[in-house]
C-alpha cells in the first residue's frame, strides 16, 4: 500500500530552492532510509513528510487522501506520525514523566498511561531507569527514551533524524535492533535519514537519495571528495576522501592538469576481480568484502578499499565469482566510470 505520494513538492529557504521533488512513493509497513550529504534536503523532507512543514508547491497524498495546509487537518495527521529528532529535547522530570506527557495531552486515563509507560520502558530496555531524571541519562539512552515517548503514541509513521549519529557503538546496536522490532511487531512505517551508506543498505528495505534536493538512483553512493592530477605525460593520480589513492592510465580527453571537487563512480561499471592483472587500460583497487546482499536483478558487494565502494554485479557473474564477506577482492574500473558532480 502506498503510504505517502507526493508530486511536484517544492519548498524553498530564503529564496533558494532547497527541495525539489518531482514524484515519490513511499510503501507504507516498511523500512525506509533518506541517504544524502549535508545540506541534500533530507531534514526538509522529513519535516515534509511528519506534516511540519509545508511545501511552497505541490501535492501530497497521505493514505490516499490529499493533505491540506489545515490546522485542524494537520493536528489530525500529526498524531499518526512522530518525529524523532537527531537532538531531542527532555523535560527536567522523570523518564516515566516525559513519556507520559503526550498521553495526558490526548486525556489518556492514568491507569492506562501507567501500562503503556511501563510496556514501552520493557521495549527499549529501560523499566530500571523509570523514576530518573531524563537529564542525567546519557546520550544514547536519552535517545532511546526519545524512541519510547514516540512508540507510547502507536503512531502509523516513526521519523527519525539521524538516529544513531549521537550515540555510542553499544547503543547504536540497541537503536538499530529497535527499529528493525517495532517494524516487525508493529507493522510501524520507519523513515530514517542517515550519512551511513552501511546502515542503510543493512537497515533499510528501501533506500532514497538525495542530493542538492534531488531525488537521485546512485549519485550518492560512491560520492566522494576527490583530488586527482595528471602524473608525467598522461596517467591521472586521484586521492578519494584524502585516504585511498588510484591511478588511470588513460584518461578521457580534455580532464584538466588538476581538479578537486566531488566525484562519481557508477557501481554498475565497476568489476570484481580475484586477482589484480594490472590491465594497460582502467584503475584497479583492493578491499574487503564488508556486505553482500540482493538488489532487484543484482547483487551488491560493498567493498572496503579505504572508504566504502558499492558495486553492483549481475547474477550470473555472482555465480562465476562466488565472493564472500572477509574476502579481499580487486576492483577495477574505467575513466568513464567517472562522472563529476556539481556542488
Amino acid at each position: 500500500m502506498i503510504l505517502y505520494a507526493l508530486d511536484k513538492v517544492q519548498q524553498r529557504c530564503n529564496g533558494r530552492v532547497v527541495l525539489d521533488i518531482d514524484h515519490l512513493e513511499i510503501e507504507g509497513g516498511r523500512i525506509h532510509a533518506l541517504l544524502g550529504p549535508n545540506g541534500a534536503g533530507k531534514t526538509t523532507l522529513l519535516n515534509i513528510l511528519g506534516f511540519l512543514e509545508t511545501p511552497v508547491s505541490g501535492t501530497m497524498l497521505f493514505n490516499g487522501r490529499a493533505v491540506e495546509p489545515v490546522p485542524k487537518r494537520l493536528l489530525h495527521l500529526r498524531r499518526q506520525v512522530v518525529l524523532v529528532d537527531q537532538h531531542p529535547i527532555m523535560f527536567s522530570t522523570t523518564v516515566a514523566s516525559n513519556i507520559e506527557f503526550g498521553l495526558k495531552i490526548r486525556k489518556i486515563g492514568k491507569s492506562t498511561r501507567q501500562r503503556m509507560v511501563d510496556e514501552v520502558l520493557a521495549t527499549v530496555g529501560l523499566s530500571r531507569y523509570k523514576t530518573a531524571r531524563a537529564h542525567e541519562l546519557s546520550g544514547g539512552e536519552t535517545q532511546r527514551l526519545a524512541l519510547a515517548r514516540a512508540l507510547v503514541l502507536e503512531p502509523e509513521v516513526l521519523l527519525c533524524d539521524e538516529p544513531t549519529a549521537s550515540v555510542d557503538t553499544e547503543n547504536q546496536a540497541i537503536i538499530i535492533s529497535l527499529l528493525q522490532q517495532i517494524n516487525t511487531e508493529r507493522g510501524t512505517t520507519i523513515i530514517f535519514t542517515t550519512h551511513d551508506r552501511l546502515q542503510a543498505a543493512s537497515l533499510a528495505q528501501h533506500t532514497l537519495m538525495l542530493e542538492n534536493g534531488r531525488l537521485t538512483t546512485t549519485a550518492y553512493e560512491n560520492s566522494y571528495t576527490c583530488t586527482f592530477h595528471r602524473n608525467g605525460s598522461s596517467q591521472v593520480r586521484g586521492i578519494l576522501q584524502g585516504i585511498t589513492e588510484f591511478f588511470l592510465p588513460a584518461p578521457p580527453p580534455g580532464w584538466p592538469p588538476i581538479r578537486t571537487g566531488r566525484m562519481h563512480i557508477a557501481p554498475e561499471q565497476i568489476t570484481l576481480e580475484r586477482h589484480e592483472l594490472q590491465p594497460r587500460t582502467g584503475s584497479t583497487m583492493t578491499g574487503t568484502i564488508i556486505l553482500l546482499m540482493t538488489e532487484g536483478e543484482k547483487i551488491r558487494v560493498v567493498v572496503n578499499v579505504g572508504v566504502l565502494m558499492v558495486v553492483l554485479i549481475d547474477q550470473a557473474r555472482y555465480a562465476e565469482l562466488r565472493p564472500v564477506i572477509g574476502e579481499t577482492i580487486c576492483l577495477r574500473f574505467e575513466a568513464d566510470a567517472i562522472s563529476f558532480l556539481q556542488e
